[in-house]
């Protein structure tokens, strides 16, 4: 019984675990990339983004739609300096298609300029790591180089921006908070000398699983002449490696379970040696093969029954625990998340039951069959 619980337990546990993962990767990057996003199919830019956002706005289903500009700079505070990716936002826009405002961890949510040094210099928002990096804190200055549009061969400058940090974010993204920032968009077409335009545009889903049924319906709407791609396209790589691995991992802890199966086939053997008195008073008294196999398939599947109860509390148990005390952290930076998050499902756990109660079946049939074929004859002799 201690084996099935041990067995049924780390199976569940891991699954529930890499739900947990999956979940919270897929909630912290739609936070930030909504969707569905709509890139430009021909050309570089969106240049009527306005009438494009209403054209999504009005589509069933779609909460809100917002354009923005992503562009590559190099920053500079006091003391630091390093590469980022840079995007221009309608700040209201944003708000309803992304978790910016949510993720605010210090300062304001807002571009508002400000006095520095009798210049006037616009807000910026940026993650928390970046922040950390560049030895900066609200208030004070950066610079924001950007080479978009020169031609670098005639020995012109990169364009030069001030602004100052309105904002501190946390995503809980590793990679988006050391590499990203926030501009108003009117400063970044500014920066990036794109006029009236945008590069992307992003929106939000009453469902984030209705986004593949959506997308034909938006991509329709638009004549085609966009690139319209939903969030587990874009994100097709991270999800299918995450569901691979769980595949893997379900059968590789599936044989603590056939471990287990083994302990039980010795133990109804050794439970067939010491009942072979009774068994043999039983067939005596008139009992069947077919019965005495019964009895022993029944014992098996009772342990299964307990091994499996106990190994959904445990586990449930063990969930509970990591969720509430965050025992078990990562670093970061090389799992986006820094804690491992654990989510139940009652389908794993029927599943990982349905599997672990077949097992100890079939591992109970064995010694079942040799008891119910012993014969009173012998056991009468010995």
């Amino acid at each position: 019984m201690v084996g099935v619980t041990l067995g049924v337990a780390v199976v569940c546990f891991v699954m529930s675990l890499h739900n947990g993962f999956e979940r919270e990767i897929r909630s912290r990057l739609l936070g930030t990339t909504s969707h569905i996003s709509i890139f430009p199919l021909h050309h570089e830019l969106i240049e009527e983004y306005e009438q494009l956002v209403d054209q999504l706005e009005s589509v069933d289903g779609v909460v809100a739609a917002s354009a923005f500009i992503y562009y590559k700079v190099a920053i500079q505070s006091a003391s630091a300096g390093d590469g980022i990716i840079l995007r221009g936002v309608d700040l209201e826009m944003e708000k309803k298609t992304s978790n910016i405002a949510r993720d605010m961890k210090v300062g304001e949510c807002s571009f508002e300029p400000k006095m520095i040094d009798s210049d006037t210099v616009p807000g910026m928002i940026i993650g928390s790591h970046l922040a950390e990096r560049l030895s900066v804190y609200l208030g004070e200055p950066v610079w924001l180089y950007s080479i978009r549009g020169e031609d670098l061969q005639k020995r012109s400058r990169p364009r030069v921006a001030k602004f100052q940090i309105s904002g501190i974010l946390e995503t809980g993204m590793y990679e988006f908070d050391a590499q990203m920032a926030y501009i108003a968009l009117a400063d970044a077409q500014k920066l990036f000398k794109t006029g009236h335009a945008v590069t992307a545009a992003h929106l939000k889903l009453t469902d984030i699983y209705d986004a593949e049924y959506v997308t034909p319906v938006i991509d329709s709407i638009l004549e085609y002449r966009y690139d319209v791609v939903p969030w587990n396209i874009l994100h097709k790589n991270l999800f299918s490696w995450i569901a691979i691995e769980k595949k893997i991992l379900f059968l590789g802890f599936i044989l603590i379970v056939v471990v287990a199966a083994f302990s039980i086939i010795s133990t109804l053997v050794m439970l067939t040696m010491e009942k072979r008195s009774d068994i043999g008073i039983l067939k005596t008294i008139g009992l069947t093969p077919a019965k005495v196999r019964k009895i022993f398939v029944l014992n098996g599947l009772t342990i299964a029954s307990v091994g499996v109860v106990g190994g959904w509390a445990l586990a449930l148990a063990a969930a509970w625990v990591q969720n509430s005390y965050e025992l078990i952290s990562l670093p970061p930076d090389i799992y986006f998340i820094s804690y491992l998050p654990i989510e139940a499902r009652w389908f794993d756990f029927l599943a990982s039951g349905a599997v672990a109660g077949f097992i100890c079946f079939l591992a109970a049939l064995y010694p079942a069959t040799r008891a119910a074929r012993l014969s009173v004859v012998d056991i009468v002799r010995q």
